[in-house]
This record gives structure tokens, sequence and C-alpha cells, in this order.
């Protein structure tokens, strides 16, 4: 009897050590195919595009956001010897650190003590003498996929000079956080500002990669000019990807919960409301002092991320979105219910002049204050949605 339970606790053993041994392999094995399909940013293949940078005066679009593994792109190419003669700078600066709106200044950036040409400062445009000792343009700069994120202005003021002065553009491209669903309505060209200069919709699920193919094929540079593009891809991406950014894309969209509801609440920056400015929690909280007191308040203070916001010092009253699942569509919701809950004698200081502009056309704020639901007033944009997903098809480089 004692051989036989012997002989038993044996296979038992064996039988454990055998499961523990395959599971070890399994999740190996799995963290092995994870790390050979994860996401890698145009600016990671690099043998893709020393080659059109080789003996070239180099001029590189960029910001924080610019980088390869932790290493800045402007750092990681002068290494490799490439001939970067200076740099331009989006909203928010070279380093990503200066408020929304902030003016930004020329400077000289001071770890490489390459000259940084501002391009929300003095002019948005670069000048022909910004590029004439430039023979390419490199643009890497992380978007967010939504029309009123002002890099695709950038983007296309960059394109503009550049086919104006006879130079190439190369965009490594990098993923959009919301590509995976189209909304909102499309921009109708009287609206059109440095917070959206194009027909597209608010959320128009392209990679900046595929935006500039699309500005450049729909002649929408002035004069219908076009530019010599090359677009670097990502590798292992669709735009099904779930993708968390590395890097904070600006300073307050500081992490993915922001930039997933960031499409939906910027457009209270053109009302009374506040999205969260001045607090450790920008674009996942909306509020205000004249919205009814509920339970959950908070206090906006300036801070780094934002010198001037909204409310400053008065308690504001409104929803905590941090914990919500984000909506995987423009959700009108909050917007039409903070409207509806301003009080009758203040509901004409709810919209300012630039709600129009973020929105892209008259008839949302129209529709809000005659009380339409969400449901009836996304069924305008659907014609030109259409119109729209057909224009975007030519330029997809991703399933």
């Amino acid at each position: 009897m004692q051989v036989k339970n012997t002989y038993l606790l044996s296979i038992v053993l064996f039988l454990i050590v055998f499961s523990c041994q395959s599971n070890a392999n399994r999740r190996m094995g799995t963290k092995k195919q994870t790390n050979s399909h994860k996401i890698l940013p145009g600016a990671y293949d690099m043998a893709s595009y020393l080659t059109l940078l080789k003996d070239k005066r180099v001029a590189i679009v960029g910001n924080q956001t610019s980088e390869i593994n932790g290493t800045h792109l402007v750092d990681t190419l002068l290494h490799r010897g490439v001939n970067i003669v200076k740099v331009f700078a989006p909203e928010h600066g070279f380093r990503g650190k200066a408020s929304a709106g902030e003016h930004v200044e020329n400077s000289k950036d001071i770890k490489t003590g390459l000259p940084i040409i501002s391009l929300y400062g003095k002019h948005k445009k670069p000048t022909p003498d910004d590029l004439k000792d430039i023979d390419v343009v490199v643009f890497d700069i992380q978007d967010v996929g939504a029309r009123f994120y002002t890099y695709l202005s950038t983007l296309h003021y960059v394109m503009e000079a550049a086919a104006e002065q006879h130079k190439p553009v190369v965009v490594l491209d990098r993923p959009n956080p919301n590509a995976d669903y189209i909304a909102g309505p499309v921009m109708h060209s009287q609206n059109t500002s440095f917070v959206g200069l194009h027909p597209v919709p608010i959320v128009y699920a392209m990679t900046i990669g595929e935006y500039a193919r699309m500005i450049n094929g729909e002649h929408w540079l002035k004069n219908g000019i076009q530019v010599d593009l090359a677009v670097i891809p990502i590798k292992n991406y669709t735009h099904k990807s779930v993708y968390h950014l590395p890097v904070k894309p600006s300073p307050n969209l500081p992490d993915y919960q922001s930039v997933r509801l960031y499409p939906s609440l910027c457009l209270f920056e053109g009302t009374d409301v506040s999205v969260g400015r001045g607090t450790d929690f920008p674009f996942q909280v909306y509020g205000s002092p004249d919205l009814p007191k509920t339970g959950f308040s908070f206090v906006p203070q300036p801070n780094a991320a934002s010198k001037w916001p909204i409310h400053k010092g008065e308690r504001c009253y409104g929803q905590d979105l941090r914990r919500i699942t984000p909506p995987t569509a423009l959700y009108l919701d909050w917007l039409i219910k903070a409207y509806q809950a301003y009080p009758d004698s203040l509901k004409t200081k709810f919209f300012n002049k630039f709600f129009i502009r973020l929105a892209g056309v008259q008839t949302l704020q129209q529709d809000i204050i005659k009380g339409l639901p969400a449901s009836k007033i996304k069924s305008k944009w659907q014609a030109d949605l259409k119109k729209f997903k057909q224009i975007r098809k030519k330029y997809l480089i991703y399933d």
C-alpha cells in the first residue's frame, strides 16, 4: 500500500511540475509574440528615411513627443550624423511646456544649441527665409485625432511653405489614439481657423501621415499646390489598435483617459464651463460655478499646464469622468445636459464666439439651444460624413 501511494504521489508531482513548466513556456511565448508585434511609430524605422536625409540640410518639426525609445528624435539623428540645421516648434513649444494659446518665441535649444523657430508666435507658417538654408523638412509630432488639435494646422502650413519653396517633406507617422470611430459635423469653409482648416469631421480616424496624404491629394494647400511628400509608416498598426501615448502630447492631456475624452469635452472650451484646466485632471471633468451644486466639485488654480484657467479660484460643480469608460463616439449629452442645467438668466453667456470655430458649423449651437436630443443632432451630419468617408478611403495606409 505504501509503495502504491508513493507511486501515485510521484505521478502527481510530475504533473504539477509539467503544468508549471508549460504555463511558464506559454507566458514566455506570449511575451515574445507581444514584443514582436509591438506598435512602432515611423520614427523607429530609421532605415527607411535616413537615406532621404543623407548629405542634406535638415529641419525637424517636432516637440516632446518626437522620440525613439525615450530619446528625442533630434538627439538620435544628430548621433547618427544627420545635419540638422534648425527645429520648428508647434503650439506648446519644442519641449511642450507652454500653456494652451500661449505665444511662443523663437529660441535656442539648450541641449543642442540648435535654433528653434516658433510656429505659434509671430507666424504660424515657415517663411521663405526660414527655409532658404534647408533641403528637406522632417515632421514628427504625435496627434490625438481631433480636428481642433492645432498640430494638424501646423502640418498644413509646413507642407504649404515647403511646396512653395520646392522642399520635400518627410512625415514620420505615429498612431492615432482616437482612430476607431468617425464622428462630428464636417467643417464648413466659412468657419475655418487655426483650430480647423479642412472639411473633415471632429473625429476623422486617420493617422497624421494619412492626413498629410489627404491634404496633398485633395489639393487643400494654397492655390492647390502639392508638396513632394514621403510618409514613413507605423509598423504593426491598424485603426483598431489601442495605443497609450508614451509622452503627454500637450500639457493638459496627461493620460489615456483625457486623450479619449478630449474630442467630446473640448467643445466645452467654447462655453462658460471648465474642463478642469488648472487642476490635476484636465479633460476628465467639467463644471461651472453656475451649474447646480452636486457632490462633486473642483477649484481651478493657475499651474504649469494652464496659467489662465477659466473660473480661477471659483468652486465649480459638475461631473467627474475620471473613472468612466470613455465613449467610442462623440458624446454630446454632457454638453446638452450642462446647457439645460444652466440658469435661464445666464443661458445667453453659456456659449462664446469660439464655440462655432470648434464645432465647425453654426447648427450645433443652434440645435442645442432648441433642445434637440443628441440623436437628432447627429442625424444631420450623416450625409457629410458619408462623403468624407469616401475621400478618407483614398488615403488610408493601414487596415
